[in-house]
């Protein structure tokens, strides 16, 4: 089956906790659903730029199985910006697609979302490098160092929005599943929204997935088959809903 071109996918941010998205591609690809478009911020965007060069759930999952942080991140030799240094980043897309590509080249239309730091504004990252965009949306500040992109200076797009539907709307899509990380609870330090819950719930647009993470970990990698399974389990359960109000013509 066809990817659905006006049908986008965006994945929230949220560290470890991104391994749910796993299990929602999984089921999406269960029931014969290939959105078109997929959007991402933070660890959300390395699951989508996966998803958008073409991968498929069983190669994404045998990622997100083995993945360590070293894979992105090694300690900084001029640590001014940052403790760890993301050019790892840049190794890790070359090693996966051979090179490394375009955006605007990708078998599927993708955007990542970072954070301007001089406007506080997000910022869609939808063509230039891969690297990048994943270099951009994953630099949480203090941590990992910003990125320069033009006259930009951008860090991890969850400073400012970690739910990534307006990236996908620009894309192009007219329906959106959205992943939303952090369902019941937020590290409101780190990963913010300017999209309330309550608008994401009502729009008949939209279909709204929300794994709960409580009791698992966030910075390691303890419970990445745990989080895989939940990201299915909600995904199931909202998928049937939707199904049931639009009588199967969503998504």
């Amino acid at each position: 089956m066809s990817d659905d071109p006006t049908l986008g996918l965006a994945l929230g941010g949220g560290g470890a906790f991104g391994a749910a998205h796993v299990g929602v591609l999984q089921v999406l690809a269960e029931r014969g659903i290939h959105p078109g478009i997929v959007t991402g911020t933070s660890s959300g965007a390395l699951v989508a730029a996966a998803y958008a060069a073409g991968f498929e759930p069983p190669a994404i999952e045998r990622a997100a199985l083995g993945f360590r942080w070293r894979a992105i991140a090694r300690w900084s030799l001029t640590p001014r910006w940052g403790l760890l240094d993301t050019h790892a980043v840049t190794d890790a897309v070359r090693l996966a697609l051979g090179s490394d590509p375009l955006i605007e080249h990708l078998p599927r239309r993708f955007a990542a979302v970072a954070t301007d730091l001089r406007t506080r504004r997000a910022v869609i990252i939808g063509e230039g490098p891969l690297s990048v965009a994943l270099r951009s949306t994953i630099a949480v500040p203090g941590v990992l160092p910003p990125v320069r992109r033009g006259a930009t200076l951008l860090a991890d797009g969850g400073i400012v929005d970690n739910v990534p539907v307006e990236a996908a709307r620009t894309l192009g899509a007219s329906r959106v599943i959205v992943v939303r990380l952090h369902a019941r609870w937020e590290n409101v330090r780190m990963m913010r929204t300017v999209t309330r819950t309550a608008d994401l719930v009502s729009d008949p647009s939209i279909v709204l997935i929300q794994p709960e993470m409580e009791g698992m970990a966030q910075w390691r990698m303890s419970d990445l088959s745990r989080l895989i399974a939940e990201g299915r389990r909600v995904a199931t359960q909202a998928l049937d809903a939707a199904a049931e109000r639009s009588a199967g013509g969503f998504p």
